[in-house]
């Protein structure tokens, strides 16, 4: 099947196979032709599998059926996502795709000054892509005009509600038409979403290609058993012993990430840190320099879990574990995306075991385990006892919660509340 017997015209057959496209992924073959319809959707697929294409492919064909070309232009869509990160990979991937056709756009997120958006938003556009921070930022200033929206679709649903913009989206919706086509993108289909889902969606159509919860099967993970003061060392050396060009590494922290950065430097690694304190230049640039090659290694908060589409990304590893099981899942679909092979490997010690099972628990299989000689566990050193693994896993994440809602610059926010 091609994409032209999805219903698409040729105009965006022609932009599509020019950004190396043939044939539709399954969640596209699902997807565009019940979007094309004007029907709601609750569509659900593993990270990596072609679900920006799955709406912004229809959206646009939907769009170019009826567009105004001179004068000002009412926002006819409106895309959110949780991350600036997402949020530009998805801009991109619409003015690729509109290469032909007579569609403007443009994203709005924090971490940049607003004054800019604010002149492309007065000009007017067909299509709006935005964090839900930011975009509440225009709405309050009256820059953005939300009446006229024909499709809203909610991309990394599952994301946006971890990181508790719930009641950002609830305000959104306050401010869209009632009568409008609603599409909801998410890569596990949590108790939440469907939550959601009935409140927002009309009689949708639920499109499902993989089980739920589950990881891509183009990705092999392994388990690295090692005691926690030697996981730096441990990694220099797959990296250095296995010639590894690429590898993106996902840290807890934003200090752990800026340490290891450090430590990765000294032993001659070209690495760099992506996270929510680096300014958006920084950020840019960081994996801009990670895409062409000028840096090895990429180091990364959960953050970065979504939104970061690199293009064959071979490695992926997780220095240390994430405390949510489902974050496991959003990290390791960074590699073995778009039909490529990928690795995951996971450095994990004593303390972490508990962790570990969970993931398993999640994944429903055990993860294969791996001791390198010269890397073994020191049999002396005991795990901290569990009641008191669980409650600093507690206190961990309601100071991420804190963090979140009281550091502006974590998420680039202009305001105590926005994005």
């Amino acid at each position: 099947m091609s994409f032209a017997n999805l219903g698409l015209s040729a105009d965006i057959v022609r932009a599509v196979s020019e950004q190396g496209y043939i044939q539709p992924t399954p969640i596209q073959k699902k997807a565009i032709p019940i979007v094309l319809k004007g029907l709601d959707v609750l569509a659900g697929a593993q990270t990596g599998t072609g679900k920006t294409a799955g709406f912004t492919l229809p959206m646009l064909e939907i769009l170019s059926q009826y567009n105004q070309e001179k004068g000002y232009r009412p926002t006819r869509a409106l895309i959110i996502t949780p991350t600036r990160e997402l949020a530009a990979q998805v801009s991109d991937n619409v003015t690729n795709y509109s290469k032909y056709l007579k569609i403007t756009s443009t994203v709005v997120f924090g971490g940049v000054k607003i004054n800019p958006q604010i002149k492309k938003l007065r000009s007017g556009i067909d299509i709006l892509i935005a964090t839900p921070g930011r975009l509440l930022d225009h709405a309050n200033q009256k820059t953005i005009d939300l009446s006229k929206i024909e499709i809203l679709v909610l991309d990394e649903a599952d994301r946006m509600l971890d990181m508790g913009f719930l009641p950002d989206i609830k305000r959104i919706l306050g401010l869209l038409p009632k009568k409008r086509q609603n599409l909801l993108f998410s890569a596990t289909f949590s108790d939440d979403i469907k939550k959601l889902a009935d409140k927002l969606l009309n009689k949708p159509r639920l499109i499902e290609v993989a089980q739920r919860n589950t990881t891509a099967e183009r990705i092999e993970q392994v388990v690295h058993l090692v005691d926690k003061g030697r996981k730096r060392e441990l990694l220099s050396f797959l990296i250095g012993s296995g010639n590894w060009k690429q590898v993106l590494v996902f840290a807890r922290t934003k200090h752990g990430a800026n340490r290891l950065t450090k430590q990765l430097e000294a032993d001659g690694l070209k690495s760099a840190a992506i996270h929510g304190n680096k300014s958006q230049g920084a950020r840019t640039k960081a994996l801009s320099d990670f895409k062409n090659g000028s840096i090895r290694v990429l180091v990364a908060t959960d953050i970065a879990a979504r939104g970061l589409d690199i293009d064959q990304l071979p490695h992926v590893v997780n220095f240390e574990l994430p405390n949510i099981p489902e974050d496991y899942i959003h990290r390791i679909g960074r590699t073995g995306r778009a039909g490529n092979e990928g690795e995951a490997l996971s450095l994990v010690c004593i303390n972490e075991y508990k962790l570990l099972r969970d993931i398993e628990n999640l994944l429903k299989f055990n993860i294969p385990k791996k001791q390198i000689d010269g890397f073994l566990p020191d049999p002396t050193i005991k795990a901290m006892p569990e009641d008191r693994v669980l409650k600093h896993k507690g206190r961990s994440r309601r100071s991420s919660k804190n963090k979140l809602e009281a550091n502006q610059d974590v998420w680039g926010r202009t305001s105590k509340r926005s994005f």
